[in-house]
This record gives C-alpha cells, sequence and structure tokens, in this order.
C-alpha cells in the first residue's frame, strides 16, 4: 500500500513538474526576431559626401550619435532659436539596417549650448510634431569625434547649458510603444506567477487528497 502511494505520488509531482517546465519555456518560443543593426547617416556643412556609420564597424560611434538625439534625456525648448544664433547644422538620419527611421537636425555650435531640432517629417511616417530641444553639450565632441568636420573643443558632460545628463524626460523616440512593452510584459509575468501558484496548489491538494482516501 505504502509502494504502491509513493508510485502515485511521484506520477504526480512528475507530472506537475512537466507542466510548470512547459510554462518556463513557453516565452522564448515567443520570443521576437532579432532587430536589426542600428546605424546612422550624417550630413552637413563643410561635408563633401554622407558619413555613414553602422554598429558593425562603428559601435560606438552609432551609440553616441545616437544618444544625442535620444529625446527622452533631453529638455524641450518652448521657442524657436533665431536662426542667426544656430551656427552650423548636421542632419542624422537613423536607421534600422538600411531602412532610414528618423531623422534630426543638430546644432553643436548654437548661442547658448547644443540644440536638436525634430522635423515634423519623418522619414517612417510616423506622426509627430516639429520641435526643438535643448542639446547636450558634449555634441561637438561626439561628431567630430565620428568624423564630422568641427574642431575640436573641451566641453564637460555634466555642466553646461543643453549638456550633461538630462534630468527631465520630457520626452522619447516612442513613449507609447515603450510603455506599452512594460505593461504587457508585466501582465504576462504576472499570469504566468498566477499559473505556477494555481498549478501548484492543484498538484498538493490533489497528492493530499489521494493519501487521505488511500490512509482510510
Amino acid at each position: 500500500m505504502v509502494r504502491r502511494m509513493r508510485r502515485l505520488a511521484g506520477v504526480a509531482v512528475g507530472g506537475l513538474a512537466a507542466l510548470l517546465l512547459s510554462f518556463t519555456l513557453a516565452e522564448p518560443v515567443k520570443a521576437a526576431p532579432k532587430a536589426p543593426p542600428a546605424g546612422v547617416d550624417i550630413t552637413g556643412d563643410g561635408m563633401t559626401e554622407p558619413l555613414r556609420l553602422r554598429a558593425e564597424s562603428h559601435p560606438q560611434h552609432v551609440v553616441a550619435v545616437i544618444e544625442q538625439v535620444t529625446l527622452r534625456a533631453l529638455v524641450r525648448q518652448s521657442g524657436k532659436p533665431k536662426a542667426a544664433d544656430l551656427g552650423p547644422k548636421y542632419t542624422v538620419v537613423v536607421l534600422a539596417g538600411d531602412v532610414p527611421k528618423q531623422t534630426y537636425d543638430l546644432y553643436p555650435q548654437a548661442v547658448g549650448g547644443p540644440r536638436v531640432f525634430r522635423p515634423a517629417k519623418q522619414p517612417d511616417s510616423r506622426k509627430t510634431t516639429a520641435a526643438w530641444f535643448l542639446g547636450r553639450v558634449s555634441m561637438s565632441e561626439t561628431l567630430r569625434t565620428a568624423g564630422v568636420p568641427l574642431e575640436r573643443t573641451y566641453e564637460s558632460v555634466s555642466g553646461g547649458v543643453g549638456g550633461g545628463e538630462r534630468i527631465i524626460p520630457e520626452d522619447s523616440l516612442n513613449p507609447a510603444e515603450d510603455i506599452n512593452e512594460a505593461f504587457g510584459e508585466l501582465r504576462r509575468l504576472l499570469l504566468l506567477n498566477v499559473a505556477v501558484m494555481l498549478v501548484i496548489t492543484l498538484g498538493l491538494a490533489g497528492i493530499a487528497l489521494l493519501i487521505r482516501r488511500r490512509t482510510r
């Protein structure tokens, strides 16, 4: 009798473990395909041809330039700067693989600090509005080290008007998508936890009921 009860309990625990393993392995099967590598194209004053940077060959430069146009870390400017105060303009196009996604105009030598302009018309046809932002103080050096013909400066990445790490996340590249994705991941995690707890509870209750019946 005891041996049979142990065998039944082992079968129940094995089935429970297999079910939990199926929950654990279900998520990777639904994983999204790998995103294409990022890249940037830069054109502007003093450049005879576009500067094309790709993550495969220039990963550090690509990341550094994209950080200059990551609007979640920049502060939005209420008004439009005077054209005479902007200085040379450099247009940055952010790509996913070979597909243009976003475009921005950078003014690293603007009076009062670097500026970033986001045109309303974007290459991926997403709806947005034209807007001005205070740029990072490291913009000029970032562009120069990437290959843009600018004179070397000694800017600090933590100070100055329009530079450093912004603490007011005024905007982002795609805030609605980021929020939806975060809530989706949280919802899946909660559902998985509830399912696991329910399976464990039912399994233990079934084993207890089986043992109780056999011991009567």
